[in-house]
């Protein structure tokens, strides 16, 4: 069973590693949606996670879907 908690509203700051795809590189994204990933990648429990990139200068930028480690946004984290 998964525990996740994401506040749909908040920025979140993902490391590449954090990612399914980590050359994609560290982003941060201002959440908007979050689902369960049912075809999933073996080894881990992965979420998407739908919202909008933060560029580096604090602008919005598109509108994207990132495949997240569940165990990032498990409540022991303190990552946001």
């Amino acid at each position: 069973m998964l525990d996740v908690r994401v506040q749909l509203g908040a920025v979140i700051r993902l490391t590449a590693a954090d990612r399914f795809r980590p050359e994609a590189g560290p982003i941060a994204l201002w959440v908007t949606g979050v689902r369960l990933a049912l075809n999933r990648p073996e080894r881990d429990e992965w979420v998407w996670l739908e919202g909008v990139q933060i560029m580096h200068d604090g602008q919005s930028g598109k509108s994207t879907q990132i495949l997240v480690r569940a165990s990032f946004l498990a409540p022991h984290r303190t990552n946001r």
